[in-house]
């Protein structure tokens, strides 16, 4: 993990309940773990409502509404440290025009760019590609 702030992207929650891949959802709840323990992994309201809208209706693990509003609780909100502003949806396009992105990407890219982080982990993006003076870092190759 990194010395820095790092930003966790929304595949990382959905992989740590992966059931398929067991390594992947291993690995995803270490790097939660860390982060909430080092308080140097963080994540934006974007990453929030990507996860809480895949878990409602794409995850197979049988989350119930109480099992997501504790997840809420206990791992997003404490790691959620930017909200919206027009800076950020701004810095959002301008990524998006320059790197041909799209724009949820973009929007990533922007707020861990705005909250000083070093590294993006994430499977969506290209890995080792440095955009807004953020690393993309696979963290599952």
């Amino acid at each position: 993990m990194s010395a820095g702030k790092y930003f966790l992207d929304t595949n990382i929650f959905v992989c740590s309940f992966d059931e398929k891949a067991p390594a992947k959802r291993q690995k995803a709840r270490s790097m939660i773990r860390e982060a909430l323990k080092s308080q140097t992994g963080i994540i934006s309201f974007q990453i929030i409502q990507e996860f809480l809208n895949i878990a409602t209706r794409k995850l197979s693990v049988g989350l119930t509404f109480e099992d997501l509003a504790d997840y809420l609780k206990t791992v997003l909100f404490p790691l959620c440290d930017l909200s919206p502003t027009e800076e950020l949806y701004q810095l959002a396009l301008e990524i998006h025009r320059a790197h041909h992105i799209s724009f949820y990407d973009s929007l990533v890219i922007a707020a861990a760019h705005k909250m000083n982080c070093k590294i993006i982990y994430t499977e969506d993006l290209q890995d080792g590609q440095v955009i807004a003076g953020v690393k993309i870092q696979n963290p599952f190759i």
